[in-house]
């Protein structure tokens, strides 16, 4: 019996002065609202299904983050016991409270026909804490949860640590009742 979801993890992907290095950053940083592929217009905004803000860090985070990902590409192929080409560039996240996105799949389903398909392998890289209770720097809620038909499963969080999961993967992150919560998304194709 395999056990659900299939995680690759990775605790101290980034450890604990990296994490609040690149906070203070991504909360110096400006953006938009993140955009949501695979209905209506591609590309678009529908606040209905995802409500989060991308940031935008210096050109040398993203490579770096970008970077740190190729370097675990092999580990992760050796996981899922895939081949994956590419990575695409991350998109750095900050859900505010009331915000979440709805449950989906990120690609490798054979439904759409979006470049986006083309992912075969998601990743989220946790840089703030999640906790029940408030505090400062915590953030409530912005659980990552995964569901099947079966099973519902969330996922107990940490700054640093790095997930990766076969993007078909259905998940969703529930709405932050508490501060706010930042990650990093990325895919592998």
């Amino acid at each position: 019996m395999s056990l659900w979801p299939d995680l690759f993890v990775v605790q101290q992907f980034f450890d604990q002065l990296e994490c609040e290095t690149l906070l203070a950053e991504l909360k110096a940083a400006s953006g938009s609202g993140a955009v949501v592929y695979g209905q209506g217009t591609p590309g678009a905004i529908d606040e209905r299904v995802r409500k989060t803000f991308r940031v935008q860090p210096a050109r040398q985070t993203v490579e770096l983050v970008r970077q740190r990902l190729l370097a675990c590409k092999e580990a992760i192929e050796n996981h899922f016991a895939v081949t994956l080409t590419e990575c695409e560039e991350p998109q750095f996240l900050r859900y505010r409270e009331g915000d979440f996105f709805v449950a989906h799949q990120d690609g490798n389903t054979g439904l759409l026909r979006l470049d986006t398909e083309r992912r075969l392998i998601s990743t989220i890289i946790f840089l703030s804490e999640e906790s029940e209770a408030p505090g400062p720097g915590i953030h409530c809620g912005g659980s990552l949860v995964f569901s099947n038909l079966r099973n519902r499963s969330r996922l107990q969080s940490a700054p640093g640590m790095l997930v990766a999961f076969r993007s078909e993967t259905t998940h969703e992150v529930t709405p932050v009742t508490h501060g706010e919560r930042y990650s990093i998304a990325s895919w592998y194709r």
